[in-house]
């Protein structure tokens, strides 16, 4: 904001006090004159009462409310506001704020916080650093902390119980995508996914999808339903030329790719009907998981992914995992 807007916010606002208090002053009353002689009219009498004490006094405290506060935080211009402790965002280091200015503000006051939270939680995070994941996720503290993190960055698409939705991947199961080694679901977490996988309708046609489609049921075990058009053996001519650098000779996916198994059916996030299958080959489909890394932090992603490991693992031993 340049000189002139500054001076003009600032003299708006305190010529709008100052007016205030000038109103107020000037409209204050004291106790009626028994000389008066009241108005009258239609037979209603009209006194002048003063109003309670308290009346006066409120919209004076607000009036010092407010220039109390414009002197402690931002509302005069380029006024930055008295407010202690908001000069560094870490006093001892001199770390600046993230915008490189001085004074209170809503993001400073958030960068304040989250430093202090750091300082506060490195040592907790710092006894995981070095743990595999189904070490973290063998703590109840870590498992606790992931939970919360998820509860507040996933489960609006993975759902509470990581079960997933049409587009969004089931955590609760031994199916990964990307792969589910600590390091790719770390890295998942951290830097987030973009799967693409690229519409065949131009080169299959809406036949050669059809048989496309046909085929990938087969691979999962699974026939055509009645009524449906496709020759799975076409289809399997067009795999080998079109999806097998991507899925694999037989299927089972590639998680650097993070192209899916098409032998397992409830890997199919957006479905595993025959016609899901058929959209998905002849419109394509675009997923992309959002990197999480700056905004829970690197030190709270192994307890996150912890937690998320957790999911796909039964807490009975004798029960296999979904």
């Amino acid at each position: 904001m340049n000189a002139f807007w500054s001076l003009y916010i600032t003299v708006l606002t305190l010529g709008t006090l100052a007016a205030m208090g000038w109103l107020l002053w000037a409209n204050r009353s004291g106790p009626s004159d028994p000389d008066d002689t009241p108005p009258e009219f239609d037979g209603i009498t009209e006194q002048n009462n003063p109003p309670p004490r308290w009346w006066p006094w409120l919209f004076i405290a607000t009036l010092v409310f407010a220039v109390t506060y414009l002197l402690l935080y931002p509302g005069l211009g380029n006024w930055r506001g008295l407010l202690p402790g908001y000069t560094w965002l870490d006093p001892h280091t001199q770390t600046a704020f993230a915008d490189g200015r001085q004074g209170w503000s809503g993001v400073h006051q958030w960068e304040k916080e989250q430093a202090q939270a750091r300082q506060a939680y490195a040592p907790l995070y710092a006894r995981f650093a070095d743990l595999p994941l189904d070490a973290v996720a063998a703590d109840p503290q870590a498992l606790a902390m992931g939970k919360r993190l998820y509860a507040s960055h996933c489960a609006l698409c993975h759902g509470a119980d990581g079960q997933g939705a049409p587009g969004f991947p089931n955590l609760a199961d031994d199916l990964w995508r990307w792969g589910g080694d600590d390091a790719a679901l770390q890295s998942s977490i951290r830097l987030g996914r973009t799967g693409v996988m690229p519409p065949w309708a131009a080169v299959l046609g809406e036949q050669g999808s059809r048989d496309m489609a046909a085929y990938v049921l087969q691979l999962s075990g699974r026939t055509v339903p009645e009524g449906v058009t496709a020759d799975p053996a076409e289809g399997a001519k067009r795999y080998a030329q079109a999806c097998v650098a991507c899925h694999g000779a037989e299927g089972h996916g590639n998680p650097l790719l993070g192209a899916p198994d098409l032998t397992q059916a409830r890997g199919f996030i957006n479905g595993a009907s025959f016609e899901a299958v058929y959209r998905s080959i002849y419109d394509g489909r675009m997923g992309q998981m959002p990197a999480q890394g700056q905004i829970v932090g690197d030190e709270r992603v192994k307890v996150l992914a912890a937690y998320i490991r957790s999911l796909s693992q039964p807490s009975d031993p004798e029960r296999p995992a979904p």
